[in-house]
């Protein structure tokens, strides 16, 4: 297959004005990716999937990532006049990255035997612009993986056939896998309640309970 260089040059002169970018990956397999333009995200995986050199026709595996607000600070050295002294000052600024989330992509072609490319998608923030187009369209393996990660990551899929929950109920307001989830103290739903999920039951009963039999005693 194509290194990923290659690969991306290519895409740009395909798809005049589309955005790619490579990222970079730290761990030991130094497995790199491509984040896509979510615009033209649609027209990308069709010309990977349709060009002779590439013919990535499977979608293996597409899972969801959730980024948080991070703060990075940044030391900036100046120099400054100080009682008639030149003297470096250095100063440190605090810099907030947004968060945000991902879809992610693993794709091979069955019919020249080669892969994965690793694509990217990504949302705009974590709450009311979570939206990236649906490949599923391109790949159907992707729909139930698709709803999977909307199901347990919030990614909303513009385009795909049948977004709806896939493992949690209908009317579960939260999204399990985000990082900032809190674990409910009721468990009414849980069809295995033990140990620390009845504990957690109990307290959440007597928390109910209290304030009733306060009022109680203010009407004796």
């Amino acid at each position: 297959m194509e290194t990923l260089e290659q690969i991306k040059s290519r895409l740009e002169s395909a798809l005049l004005g589309a955005r790619f970018e490579i990222i970079p990956n730290g761990s030991p397999s130094a497995q790199r990716s491509l984040l896509v333009d979510n615009s033209r995200a649609v027209e990308a995986a069709k010309f990977l999937r349709d060009d002779p050199l590439l013919r990535l026709d499977y979608a293996s595996n597409v899972t969801g990532i959730d980024w948080l607000d991070t703060v990075t600070k940044e030391v900036v050295k100046t120099k400054q006049l100080i009682d008639g002294v030149e003297r470096e000052i250095e100063q440190t600024s605090e810099k907030k990255r947004p968060g945000y989330l991902e879809a992610v992509y693993h794709l091979y072609s069955m019919e020249l035997k080669h892969g994965p490319l690793i694509l990217r998608l990504r949302t705009q923030n974590r709450s009311n612009e979570n939206q990236v187009p649906s490949l599923t369209p391109v790949w159907r393996g992707a729909e139930f993986q698709e709803r999977e990660i909307y199901d347990l990551y919030g990614i909303v899929f513009d385009g795909h056939p049948d977004l709806r929950r896939l493992l949690m109920w209908d009317e579960f307001k939260d999204h399990p896998m985000r990082k900032d989830y809190a674990d409910p103290d009721d468990y009414e739903y849980e069809p295995t309640a033990h140990d620390e999920v009845l504990e957690k039951a109990k307290r959440h009963a007597s928390a109910e309970k209290a304030p009733h039999e306060a009022g109680l005693s203010d009407l004796a």
